[in-house]
C-alpha cells in the first residue's frame, strides 16, 4: 500500500517520502495525523475535495502558527478509495506511529474501526458520518460524531418536511421517497425513517442504489415516476449524486421537494444537471464560500505557497469547507488536551480526551476566524456529537444558497433512540463498561 505525505513544513517542500517525513516527525516530537483518503475511484469526485480542505486546514496552523502550541503537524494521507478492506490496511500501517486520531471517511470503514478504537486506545473522529449511536459516550468513549448523527440529519429533513406541510400531523397518509446508496452508509438512517414512518403515518418507500450501479439509475427513477411519492429523500455519495439529480430532472421530479443529506451537496452533484438543478435542496452545518477569514488565511500561508494538491478555484466551495471543518475540530481536541494535560507534546489518550472537552462557543469561532462559518459545537463526556444545529440549502443555478435558517433537528425524539441503539450495540458486541474518567 501506498502511503503518501503531504507538506510538513516549509523547508521540507510542498512533499515528503514516507520515510522521511516520518524520521522528520519524531525529529520534532510532532503531532502526527493521518488522513484516510480516497482521490481515486467513483466516490473521488467527492473525496478530494474532503482531502484538500482537511489537509490545508493542518498546513496552515503549521505555516502560520508553528503547528498546535508550537508544535508542527505530521500530515499523512493514505488512500483507500473508499473501499473498507483498504481503509483497515491503512489504519493498521498507521496505528502503529502513534497517530492522535483516525479518520476513516466512510462509514463502512467507521464500523470496522470502532472494537478496534478501544483496544489500541486512539480516537475515531467520524465527523457527521458513522454509527449513529455513537453519540453516546458512555458506550462509545473513544469515538466522536460531532457535529450531528446521521439521525439527527434524517430527524432534520422530516422536520423540513414536516413545516412545509403545516405540521408533522400532515404527514399522515404522505409518501415520502428514500433514495440510498445500499452500503452501510446509506442504510444508517433506516431504522430512525422507519419509526418515524410508523410514529407520524408516512408511507416509506426505499430505492436502494448498488454501488456498481450509481451512474445507472434509470430504474429507481422510472419507479420514482411510477410511485409518485411526495417528497424525496437522498443518501448519496460520489457519483450517485450528481446521477440521481439529473435522472430527477429528467422524470420531471420536482427540484423544490428532492433533499439530500450534507453528504450529497457538493457544487459538482448539482453543477451537471445545470438549470434544471435550480431549486435541489441539502441540509448543511458549514459555510459555503471563501469569504470567511480562515479560509483567507488558507490562501495566503498554503494556496499561495503551493504547498497543496487543491486548485485554487476549488477554495471555499462546500466539501472543501467540510473538510476544514473536520481539521478545526482535529486541531481544537489536540490544543484542548494540551491545555487539559499541560504537554505539548500529546498522545492518543490525551487527544481522547480533548475531544470529549471541546467547546467551540461563540468566542472561540470567532477568534479561530469561523464567525458565520459554522455554529457552536459543544461536547461532553455522555454527548460526542453535540446534536448541532444545521440549515438548509439549495442550488441556484451556480451556487449554493442558504434557504432558510439555522435550525435543531428533533433531539429530544431522537436522543432516546441512540441512547437505546447504544445500549444494544454494547449488549450484542459485548462493550466493556466505560473505565476512562470524564474531566
Amino acid at each position: 500500500m501506498k502511503l503518501k505525505t503531504l507538506a510538513l513544513t516549509t523547508a521540507l517542500g510542498a512533499s515528503l517520502g514516507l520515510g522521511a517525513a516520518i524520521e522528520a516527525a519524531k525529529a520534532q516530537d510532532s503531532l502526527y495525523v493521518p488522513l484516510l483518503t480516497y482521490r481515486t475511484g467513483a466516490f473521488a469526485g467527492s473525496g478530494i475535495q474532503i482531502a484538500n480542505g482537511m489537509h490545508d486546514y493542518l498546513e496552515m496552523l503549521n505555516q502560520r502558527d508553528g503547528g498546535i502550541g508550537g508544535v508542527k503537524i505530521a500530515i499523512e494521507e493514505c488512500e483507500t478509495g473508499y473501499d473498507t478492506k483498504k481503509g483497515v490496511e491503512c489504519y493498521e500501517a498507521t496505528k502503529s506511529k502513534g497517530p492522535l486520531v483516525h479518520n476513516p471517511y466512510s462509514t463502512g470503514i467507521t464500523l470496522q474501526l470502532i472494537p478496534k478504537a478501544q483496544v489500541d486506545k486512539v480516537p475515531v473522529l467520524s465527523m457527521a458520518y458513522g454509527l449513529s449511536a455513537a453519540a453516546d459516550g458512555s458506550k462509545f468513549p473513544w469515538v466522536f460524531n460531532p457535529p450531528v448523527t446521521y439521525w439527527d440529519g434524517a430527524s432534520a429533513i422530516i422536520k423540513y418536511i414536516a413545516e412545509k406541510e403545516g405540521g408533522l400531523d400532515k404527514l399522515k397518509g404522505k409518501k415520502i421517497g428514500f433514495i440510498f446508496l445500499d452500503a452501510g452508509y446509506g442504510r444508517e438512517p433506516i431504522p430512525l425513517l422507519t419509526q418515524f414512518a410508523t410514529q407520524y403515518g408516512f408511507e416509506l418507500v426505499q430505492y436502494p442504489v448498488p454501488a456498481a450501479e450509481m451512474q445507472n439509475q434509470s430504474s429507481q427513477w422510472l419507479n420514482v415516476r411510477r410511485d409518485r411519492p411526495d417528497y424525496m429523500i437522498m443518501w448519496g455519495w460520489g457519483a450517485m449524486n450528481p446521477t440521481a439529480v439529473k435522472e430527477a430532472a429528467k422524470v420531471r421530479y420536482p427540484m423544490d421537494k428532492f433533499i439530500g443529506i450534507w453528504w450529497s451537496g457538493g457544487e459538482d452533484d448539482a453543477r451537471p444537471a445545470g438549470e434544471d438543478a435550480i431549486g435541489y435542496r441539502t441540509l448543511n452545518f458549514n459555510g459555503v464560500g471563501a469569504s470567511f477569514p480562515v479560509i483567507a488565511d488558507i490562501k495566503k500561508h498554503v494556496i499561495a505557497k503551493s504547498l497543496t494538491q487543491t486548485k485554487p478555484e476549488t477554495v471555499g466551495e462546500n466539501l472543501y469547507n467540510r473538510g476544514v471543518l473536520n481539521s478545526v475540530l482535529i486541531a481544537e481536541a489536540i490544543a484542548t488536551a494540551q491545555k487539559l494535560t499541560g504537554k505539548k507534546v500529546v498522545n492518543a489518550e490525551d487527544v481522547r480526551l480533548g475531544f470529549e472537552n471541546i467547546n467551540l462557543d461563540a468566542a472561540r469561532i470567532k477568534a479561530l476566524g469561523l464567525d458565520g462559518f459554522t455554529n457552536p459545537i459543544k461536547l461532553s463526556c455522555d454527548d460526542h456529537s453535540g446534536g448541532h444545529e444545521v440549515y438548509m440549502q439549495k442550488w441556484d443555478g451556480k451556487t449554493w444558497v442558504m434557504d432558510g435558517k439555522w435550525y435543531a433537528p428533533m433531539k429530544d425524539v431522537v436522543r432516546p433512540m441512540l441512547t437505546a441503539a447504544a445500549a444494544d450495540y454494547a449488549t450484542k458486541n459485548n462493550v466493556p463498561a466505560r473505565t476512562e474518567a470524564c474531566k
